[in-house]
């Protein structure tokens, strides 16, 4: 055998042995290599749009889209169909009929009031059209929140569903004195004040509106804003601008997602998961939308197979209630291989898979108004993304050592914060950059700082603090541990505790409340639960306090547990204490305090039995 040969053969040994190598010692490269493609492919479309002129936003791909299937499904709502040109008449009625108002003028603020159907997103098409900004605001929210939301956006005008006029009533005193334009999606109205709007969208032209009514919006132009809860006790309005809003058009087709897809639309388009997500990333890739007015686990499965599905969204909540759904024959038996969402627990996720079949996950993390995410794009059960080089290198982020129970980072000796060890949970916060903004909360400049986390690494640099303990394990793969501060998430919505205990201390008989969430076998999130102290003179009414959460708090925010106490403890700083208070939860064994659970049936909170703590420990009772 010669020299050369030898050499040949070791050559092309090595080469067969590359795949093997990688595949045992770096099993996810070829997965990273993937993930950089895919990435580099988005950073050139965008430069690509963003150099564009005139300048390009998510309307404009609807336009595009449009013109190219102007006869394909869009939307599917109950028994309606409605192709991309016919959305796009319908958004130009609308248009045409909110501007010929003698108090509107393109480019005013809009506040949006609906829930999922198609009007939704007509109206965010026309608005769009007419160079508005438009608020998201939550159906769900009413009176004291429905008012602080709609001012937090200064909008001029309130476009509302007919299903919620009793809503708009509540508030109207409000907004006629600030002379605000009210419109109800009816034909008549006999309430003054409140205008009937869908007669004069009837009548309205339906011709293409003129591209220089947006001939002012620029890339940091305020597209929409859309409403977290955080430590301020009412929701803030983030405020998502046009340039983050066209960043966000990939967010499916990244994902493998193409115009062949059917995907099923059924969290709230007011969240940016169902807004964004699913009807902003659907714009970008052509495919049909399945719009349904709420998530129904019953008939989740018969609605994929009727519209073949492919595309689902989730957050944790809704995979569990599908898992605890009867078994049925056919739970295989439809077209889904793609769920995308957040928040799915690793032993739900197995549960899935297995029980419905070889779709794939895809769990990302990222938050409204933060300017880090991650995407699990290797498929590692549990986990909420990836972190590599190159991710890091265009978004710095890093987990800094965290006091839960002080509420705030550890800072060395020279004030810096602590960065942890791999494996160790830490408080993720993300470098604010000119790739990485955070534009903050609209009205908000208070809480708006509070995100803000300074001299991090370095004595100037700036962070934006996301609230999130994360950890990152030897493989490079990062996991959510828990929420830090005073929100937590139940039903798949944020919970301010701070509004919360608001609410409960402007009732009759309570003095102080310090709310919290706690955990619930079989249950995603945190339950909220309230430590309260009654009033002198005044004693604990069950029933009072039940019509009055009621009457304030939509039904994820009310607190399922009361403890009473005789005094609420606190820190040193004045800090109301929950640690001890979590780990006691609502177990009468532990508790010599008198406990109380939310009682619907009975329209009141009564005493919690050691009975029916047990009933709801072994799954028998559900929350």
């Amino acid at each position: 055998i010669t020299m050369e040969m030898l050499l040949i053969s070791i050559f092309l040994a090595t080469i067969l042995a590359v795949p093997f190598v990688l595949r045992t010692f770096f099993p996810y490269v070829w997965m990273d290599v993937l993930y950089f493609g895919d990435l580099v492919r988005i950073l050139v479309r965008f430069v690509e749009r963003r150099r564009r002129r005139p300048l390009f936003f998510v309307l404009d791909r609807f336009l595009e889209q449009t013109a190219a299937h102007p006869d394909k499904n869009f939307i599917v709502f109950e028994n309606e169909r409605h192709t991309f040109s016919e959305a796009d008449r319908r958004s130009n009625q609308i248009a045409n009929a909110l501007q010929s108002h003698p108090g509107y003028e393109a480019g005013d603020t809009v506040a949006l009031f609906t829930g999922n159907e198609p009007a939704f997103m007509f109206t965010w098409l026309a608005l769009a059209k007419l160079g508005s900004p438009v608020a998201l605001l939550n159906h769900n929210i009413r009176t004291k929140s429905l008012l602080h939301c709609f001012n937090c956006s200064k909008a001029t005008v309130l476009i509302a569903s007919s299903e919620l006029k009793e809503a708009v009533e509540d508030v109207l005193p409000s907004l006629t004195e600030q002379g605000v334009i009210v419109l109800l999606m009816t034909k008549h109205c006999d309430k003054p004040g409140i205008e009937g709007f869908s007669d004069k969208v009837e009548e309205a032209s339906d011709a293409p509106l003129p591209r220089s009514l947006r001939s002012n919006i620029t890339p940091k132009s305020p597209a929409v804003y859309i409403y977290t809860s955080g430590t301020t006790g009412l929701p803030k309005a983030a405020v998502i601008n046009q340039n983050r809003l066209l960043t966000a058009l990939v967010v499916l087709s990244s994902n493998g997602v193409t115009s062949k897809d059917v995907i099923f639309v059924n969290l709230p388009l007011y969240h940016t998961a169902g807004f964004v997500i699913g009807f902003i990333g659907s714009i970008e890739t052509g495919s049909t939308i399945i719009l349904k007015r709420k998530f129904s686990a019953s008939q989740f499965w018969d609605d994929c197979r009727k519209y073949n599905v492919t595309v689902v969204q989730y957050i944790g909540e809704v995979m569990r209630y599908l898992c605890s759904t009867p078994k049925r024959d056919n739970d295989k038996d439809h077209k889904v291989r793609l769920a995308i969402g957040n928040g799915i627990r690793a032993e739900i996720w197995r549960e899935f898979v297995s029980r419905f079949g070889n779709i794939q996950i895809r769990e990302f993390y990222a938050s409204t108004e933060g300017n880090v995410g991650f995407i699990n794009y290797a498929g590692k059960v549990g986990a909420i993304g990836r972190v590599n080089f190159l991710h890091r290198k265009l978004f710095p982020y890093i987990l800094v050592k965290y006091d839960t129970e002080r509420d705030e980072p550890i800072r060395d000796a020279d004030g810096l914060c602590v960065e942890v060890p791999k494996g160790e949970t830490g408080l993720l916060v993300s470098k604010i950059t000119d790739i990485a903004p955070f534009v903050g909360y609209a009205q908000n400049e208070e809480q708006t700082e509070r995100k803000r986390l300074r001299n991090v690494l370095k004595k100037g640099d700036l962070y934006f603090n996301t609230g999130d303990l994360m950890r990152i394990d030897d493989e490079n793969f990062i996991y959510f541990q828990d929420r830090v501060g005073d929100t937590f998430r139940w039903k798949g919505e944020n919970v301010a505790t701070t509004e919360v205990s608001d609410i409960l201390t402007i009732s009759e008989c309570l003095k102080e409340a310090n709310i919290y969430g706690v955990q619930v076998p079989g249950h995603e999130g945190r339950i909220g639960m309230a430590a309260v102290t009654v009033k002198r003179e005044a004693q604990f009414d069950g029933k009072k306090i039940y019509n009055h959460v009621v009457n304030y708090l939509p039904s994820y925010a009310r607190p399922r547990f009361i403890r009473l106490q005789n005094a609420v403890e606190v820190t040193g700083t004045f800090k109301q204490m929950k640690v001890k208070l979590v780990e006691e939860s609502f177990d009468p064994g532990r508790i010599q305090d008198p406990l109380y659970i939310l009682d619907d049936k009975e329209k009141s909170y009564v005493p919690l039995t050691a009975q029916v703590y047990s009933s709801i420990m072994s799954g028998n009772i559900k929350l």
